[in-house]
């Protein structure tokens, strides 16, 4: 069971609860979610015969839920089935100059997640799993492709995480000097930082006359997290009773 309240918040525990800022911890869940469907890549740590390792991979977020993919041989496949493990996430959204070395700082939106991580074995869930995959970056793109074929299926493995205990921390303050240091004459503020999607380019071995669909004009230009944002909301509305 996962530590959330009747307020649809995380419950603050001792691995999650934030000592160092702590005006910057968000325990509701809305905003963890958002922190996490903004991003297309995690980094999963977990620990091998006393050796720690962190991994980053692409992953996707149904519920309470995350899923990630690998080769079925891979060692971090292998190790963390029916363990505990860590799961973070971030994006840095501006530097910060202050008029001291000391208040230098710089934007952002993360989230550490901990739970119970389990290799996915039944091939319907498997095969579900693809599909959501497919559909979180790209939404309806799946009623157009070759569904993944048994072999193929076999030779990726699924990883489901379970969420028990999250955090999200955000720094979104701009500069925060020292009042003396207001009087300096040197200049301060903020450098935004965004992911922003190129426009798409074309295979090589595209057959004439394929227009190009609109979960991919989707990206073009765009900031990369605003669209993930929008296709889970679009995702959570069609699987909305």
């Amino acid at each position: 069971m996962n530590s959330i309240d009747n307020n649809q918040s995380y419950r603050p525990s001792a691995r999650t609860r934030i000592r160092r800022a702590p005006q910057r911890a968000r325990y509701d869940r809305a905003a963890v979610h958002a922190i996490l469907d903004a991003s297309l890549l995690c980094h999963v740590g977990y620990v091998v015969e006393g050796q720690p390792f962190v991994t980053p991979t692409a992953f996707w977020r149904q519920g309470e839920t995350l899923f990630w993919h690998g080769s079925a041989a891979s060692r971090m496949i292998e190790s963390i089935d029916g363990t505990e493990v860590c799961v973070t996430v971030s994006h840095l959204d501006g530097l910060v100059l202050a008029r001291s070395a000391f208040h230098h700082s710089v934007e952002y939106r993360s989230a550490i997640l901990f739970g119970r991580a389990r290799v996915v074995t039944d091939m319907a869930e498997k095969r579900a799993a693809a599909r959501a995959f497919i559909e979180r970056l790209y939404p309806g793109r799946n009623e157009a492709i070759r569904p993944a074929s048994e072999n193929e299926l076999k030779a990726v493995a699924f990883i489901a995480f379970d969420i028990v205990d999250a955090v999200a921390k955000v720094r979104a303050e701009g500069v925060k000097d020292d009042p003396p240091d207001y009087y300096l004459p040197v200049w301060a503020g903020v450098i935004p930082f965004t992911t922003v999607a190129g426009e798409a380019i074309p295979d090589l071995c595209l057959r004439p006359g394929i227009a190009v669909p609109p979960h991919v004009d989707d990206y073009g230009g765009q900031r990369v997290d605003a669209v993930l944002l929008d296709n889970a909301v679009q995702l959570q509305e069609r699987e909305s009773p």
